[in-house]
This record gives C-alpha cells, structure tokens and sequence, in this order.
C-alpha cells in the first residue's frame, strides 16, 4: 500500500491523533515498513513479564491498560490514534502494564527503529507522541517520576541527524546561539568552520545515495574524532557541516580543519576501491556584535571562496 500517494488513507491518518499536523509525505517510507494486526476483546498485547520492541498504534477499536494485575480495573482506555508501548521501547525495559484489547482491534505496528525514524523526520511526530505520553503520565504519579528520563530521551532524538548522529540544525540554532553570545560578552575568542563535501551531487550521481550516505558518515566521524572535545559539531544540512570553536581564534581553526581534510582524503586513499571524497572548508572568527547568523555569512563567504580556489582546501 503506498501511503504517500494514496489520499485517502492521507486522509484518514490525518485524523488520528499521533499524525495531527504530520506531513504524511515525510513519513510515507517509514509508514510503508508498517504492517496491521488484528486483535480480538480480551486479547492480551503487552504483559510486564514479556520484552516489546513495536509501538501499536489504535486504527480501530480501544485497548485497555491496567496496572499491577490483570484483574484490576483498568487505569485508561486508548481510544484510535493513541499508542502502546512506546514507553517500553524508550526506557528499554518490559512493558510496566499490561495492556489489553476492550474489543475487536485493528492496529498498525510500528517497529522500534521506525519509530525513531519518524521522530526525526517529523517534528509534528515527535509532539504528538509527547501528548500522548505526557497524557499518560498525569495518571500515575510512579510513571511521572519515571516520564524524566523518557523525555530526555526523546529530545535526543529531538536534536540529533538520524544519518551521522551528530547534532542537527534545529540544535546548532540553539546552542550555536547561546555559546557564541556567551563567548563575545566574556570575549573569549571564538571560531566557526563551515565544511562541505567537494562536488555532492556528482558524487551521488556516479556512485548512488547509499555510497554518498556512507561518505556523509565518514565525514562526520573524521569531523568527531579531528576537532577538540569542546568544540560543538553539527550536520549544517545536506553535505554542509558547521563547527563552532570557543577559545580558538583563526589559526587554531585553521589547524583543526586542516587535520580534518587530510584525514577525509587518506582514508579514502587506503582503500583503492573506494570513490574519492575531498572537503572544502571556510573559517571565520567571531567579532565584537557578531550574531550566529553573520558569523555563519562569514564563514560561508570563506568556503565559497575555496570553492573557487580549486577545492580540496581551507580559507579563510
């Protein structure tokens, strides 16, 4: 069934609670690697004693949770739309309820790697589930002392690129923002390194999107492993990255980027078989009034400018 071009079933998801707002486009790959499961009343889903790794979502019908014991009575009743067994996903642990069919179900089971997929595809996604949790948490004070540690977790997920597991725009827009202020009112020397990857697109083009995914990941290790611990990293967007430097004036990031585009283009050297990746990169240091954004225009200035030298190199 492919949910991306059916409107009908865009539709239909749209009026469920944990799709609200989600643009079904941007999850219609990961809504595809679903698959239904029909439950009959009295059926039990999830039980304290057993391991869950999917997160069911109701399409029809309601499940009940009940606490402590099958014969309690039960705690909530999900209605279509809500969720079970997301909470076992993110702390890793059993299920802490068990949850049970009301009556006849059909329910759309969601895989634990696709879950995380649509959280950082999707924003509306990520809330959605938040409501739902956060409505679920209200009913038992045990399950909001837990929530802490969920939501963190969720936040992770929040903020970090699903391809490099570096932190993604939406962080580098906040922290970027606070570290940088911070730097200028105590004046403490601050750099940024915008770093692309030379000539994407052909690359893509001639080797495939799973050779450039693979590439992408390259360059945000050798980005980890070549900056200095404090130094922040993020995925700029595409096959642009960005590193904010505190305590480092030019030279410093300079050197540090310098390292980087050497170790891109050995590591590609040593295995003759590998397509070649080379990395350009622009360096700005932070000014008295500087924002994030014209401190990012500088750098970017400096990247467009080796670029035009030749690729493969650092300007500043």
């Amino acid at each position: 069934m492919d949910f991306v071009d059916a409107p009908d079933i865009r539709h239909f998801l749209a009026g469920l609670q944990i799709f609200s707002g989600v643009d079904i486009r941007s999850v219609g790959p990961f809504l595809a690697r679903t698959r239904r499961r029909d439950i009959r009343a009295g059926e039990i889903l999830l039980a304290p004693s057993a391991t869950n790794s999917r997160v069911f979502v109701i399409l029809s019908g309601a499940l009940e949770v009940r606490l402590g014991s099958l014969d309690n009575e039960p705690l909530t009743t999900l209605q279509p739309g809500q969720c079970a067994g997301e909470m076992s996903i993110i702390e890793e642990k059993n299920p802490s309820a068990w949850v049970v069919a009301a009556r006849d179900s059909h329910l759309m089971v969601i895989e634990q790697d696709i879950l995380w997929r649509m959280i950082n595809v999707s924003h509306a996604f990520a809330r959605n589930l938040l409501v739902i949790l956060s409505s679920r948490v209200r009913s038992d004070n045990q399950v909001i002392l837990d929530s802490v540690g969920i939501l963190r977790e969720f936040e992770k997920h929040a903020v970090t690129d699903a391809l490099t597991d570096l932190h993604n725009r939406h962080w580098l827009d906040n922290m970027f923002r606070r570290r940088l202020d911070r730097c200028l009112k105590d004046e403490t020397p601050t750099a940024m390194v915008m770093v692309d990857v030379d000539q994407f697109k052909r690359f893509n083009d001639r080797y495939g999107h799973v050779a450039g995914d693979r590439a992408l990941r390259l360059v945000a290790e050798t980005l980890r492993q070549h900056f200095r611990p404090g130094d922040m990293v993020a995925r700029f967007g595409g096959d642009e990255f960005c590193i904010l430097l505190p305590g480092a004036d030019k030279e410093a990031a300079r050197t540090c980027a310098e390292r980087a585009r050497w170790a891109v283009l050995k590591a590609t050297d040593l295995d003759p078989g590998a397509p070649s990746i080379t990395l350009s990169a622009g360096v700005a240091a932070a000014e008295p009034g500087d924002t994030l954004e014209t401190l990012i225009a500088r750098a970017d200035d400096a990247l467009y400018r080796a670029k035009m030298g030749g690729r493969n190199q650092i300007a500043l």
